[in-house]
């Protein structure tokens, strides 16, 4: 493992050369701020490239901004908390900056033009041209006036913005990346209002992608030959293989565009499937499948017809979106209707095909001819997993519709465990609005989950931006042992680790558990700290993330020692973990420290730092900046991997 410094770090003066920065920093920090950085450079470079071409260029700008070999930091912001205080992700924002600004430069004035000027190799996609999803009129006006900025004034802007940076030090990133004048580019910046929250919103996100055709008549043109002999040696070849009256290859399946009687009933708001009130009463079930149809428009058949057919045929003036690992296709037969009304300013239509769930949504004013589609796995919920859906957001707020077994819902800052509950109404199932954490940004200073109550008891979930909010859970993870949903230790667990939940926004997360396996002594008898792992789990199966975490008495937050994806640790699996920080003292002496779950017998310290300890937990002396590789032993003499 490559222990990582928790303590404050220092910024380096301007005439000096700044931290040395290696590869794997640079990558982790790339990897952990990508949607930023990509952000960042999608906002930096010139309009002129069109939308699709400045997602290519920022998603490969971003991906090249990797140093080649150890390298100094030139210039690190004054910041000393946060991302802003690591050299590795300064690095690379400089890296970004400067290949943007770069991308802007007229070609004429190179005899041979750089490489960012010229369209990316990679990534590319063949076929459809990707760009972010539209804004409203705040964020076409805001985009237009960026668009006659200069590159530098736009970076300027963009620094001050979701960077917080002061002007100092923007004009310190602004010349290190090879701007000619900082001072004229910040003043150009000052010529557009201060709307830095808007350029968080889904139009200025290269992340977050609308896929349409490119020019058809011009492929059609240059491929037509080309398909047409294709076609005619394929035709020829089948015919050729196939005995007298023998089967088709594609069996006795109906010829393409055949109309299907399944596929018809699908999409007939007549076959839709409701339930009745009380059928939860008296099944043994508790998922999406005894569910009631509620809502006041659940026999509108005009919007459950237009609700299906843009599940099955979602057109150019719709938002479609879904969870990683979602199939967007329409359904195989009739699905179930959860819910049909009116909800904020939309009109709103949820669906359950076993499987998915689909959430419809257009504009109550009749004029405004576009639609949403959101699409989310939810196979094998149950019970806390099939208590609640997202039904609208608005203004950063978001309302859910709850399950009928749900008696009482209330909005709680996970930040503040003794802080208390605020109770929610509960209309037709739907809570009252409350502030989500999905779409927050900038520093994180509380958390919002939304606590559910039933005749089991309570349960605690947060939104993820997703349809499904994740449950959270806590407890040291196994095969058979039930994790805690609520009560007071679960919150004060929580209550530190809160904001790292922002890590696993819209990646298809299911539930989240935090696990306090170790708490340590920390040296010159200064308190003790708790080391957390929190495992995230999705509904697709893979892409599991782990983080283990680290807070120190008296701190508001825990900081992430260790991070690792796709591993059995800290899973019902393998209950193990190991993890380790490089900690500084109040008096200013630097430790080496790492802990290990209970089974642990030893651990081992290599590399930059070499010490052993029989147990579980390890203190050593340690220089600022030091490296070491951890590994462990279990009681049963079976090797413990550390997360790196």
């Amino acid at each position: 493992m490559q222990s990582q410094d928790v303590a404050q770090r220092h910024a380096p003066s301007a005439k000096g050369s700044g931290p040395v920065v290696d590869v794997e920093q640079a990558e982790a920090a790339l990897v952990e701020h990508y949607p930023r950085l990509v952000r960042i450079a999608y906002l930096v470079l010139p309009p002129g490239l069109g939308r699709s071409r400045r997602v290519l260029t920022a998603h490969a700008l971003v991906q090249r901004a990797l140093p080649r070999g150890r390298t100094s930091a030139a210039v690190i912001p004054s910041q000393s908390t946060g991302r802003d205080s690591d050299p590795g992700y300064s690095f690379v924002r400089l890296q970004v900056v400067r290949t943007a600004l770069e991308a802007g430069l007229p070609l004429k004035r190179r005899a041979w033009p750089k490489r960012s000027q010229l369209p990316p190799l990679l990534p590319q996609v063949w076929g459809l041209r990707l760009f972010p999803r539209s804004g409203g009129a705040d964020e076409l006006a805001l985009d237009q006036r960026l668009a006659a900025l200069s590159g530098p004034a736009r970076a300027a802007y963009v620094l001050r913005g979701p960077e917080r940076l002061a002007d100092p030090d923007v004009r310190r990133v602004l010349a290190a990346a090879g701007a000619a004048d900082p001072d004229a580019a910040l003043t150009e910046a000052n010529g557009v209002p201060a709307q830095y929250a808007l350029l968080d919103s889904p139009e200025f996100d290269p992340c977050s992608l609308q896929a349409r055709p490119t020019d058809l008549m011009r492929r059609r043109q240059h491929t037509k030959a080309a398909l047409a002999a294709a076609v005619a040696l394929a035709v020829c070849g089948v015919l050729v293989a196939l005995p007298g009256d023998g089967w088709g290859p594609d069996g006795a399946a109906a010829p393409a565009y055949a109309k299907n009687p399944a596929a018809e009933a699908a999409l007939d708001p007549g076959k839709l499937v409701r339930g009745a009130p009380a059928a939860w009463k008296s099944s043994s079930r508790t998922d999406f499948s005894v569910w009631p149809a509620r809502g006041p428009l659940v026999r509108d058949s005009d919007l459950l017809r237009r609700a299906l057919a843009v599940w099955a045929r979602p057109g150019g003036s719709v938002h479609v979106s879904a969870t990683p690992g979602t199939q967007t296709g329409g359904p195989a037969g009739p699905p179930r209707l959860l819910y049909a009304g009116e909800v904020d300013n939309a009109r709103v239509v949820i669906l359950y095909d076993g499987l998915r769930i689909a959430r419809y949504a257009e504009p109550k004013n009749d004029d405004v001819k576009i639609a949403v589609l959101d699409l989310a796995r939810v196979d094998g919920a149950t019970g806390a997993e099939a208590s609640a859906l997202v039904v609208a957001r608005s203004d950063d707020n978001v309302r859910y519709l709850t399950a009928p077994w749900v008696t009482k819902a209330a909005e709680r800052d996970l930040t503040k465990p003794s802080g208390g509950a605020m109770d929610l109404d509960l209309t037709d199932g739907i809570t009252a609005p409350l502030a989500g954490p999905a779409l927050q940004s900038g520093h994180c200073t509380s958390w919002n989950a939304l606590e559910l109550t039933d005749a089991s008891g309570t349960r605690i979930s947060t939104d993820l931006g997703e349809l499904v909010p994740a449950q959270l859970t806590t407890g040291r993870p196994g095969i058979g042992e039930a994790p805690s949903t609520s009560g007071a230790e679960t919150l004060a667990t929580w209550a530190p680790f809160a904001c790292s939940l922002a890590a696993q926004r819209s990646t298809g997360v299911r539930s989240v558990n935090a696990w306090a396996y170790a708490d340590q002594a920390l040296p010159e008898a200064t308190g003790t700290a708790e080391w957390v792992c929190t495992r995230a789990e999705t509904w697709r199966g893979d892409g599991t993330s782990v983080l283990a975490q680290f807070h120190t008495p008296g701190g508001r937050y825990g900081a992430v020692a260790a991070k690792a994806k796709d591993v059995a640790a800290c899973g019902p699996r393998d209950p193990h973990v190991l993890a380790g920080v490089l900690w500084k003292s109040e008096a200013g002496s630097w430790y080496l420290l790492a802990a290990g779950s209970r089974d642990t017998k030893s651990i081992h310290a290599t590399g930059g730092i070499t010490a052993s300890v029989h147990g579980r937990l390890l203190a050593a002396r340690a220089k600022k900046g030091a490296r070491a590789e951890l590994a462990g032993t279990l009681d049963d003499g079976a090797p413990l991997t550390a997360l790196r």
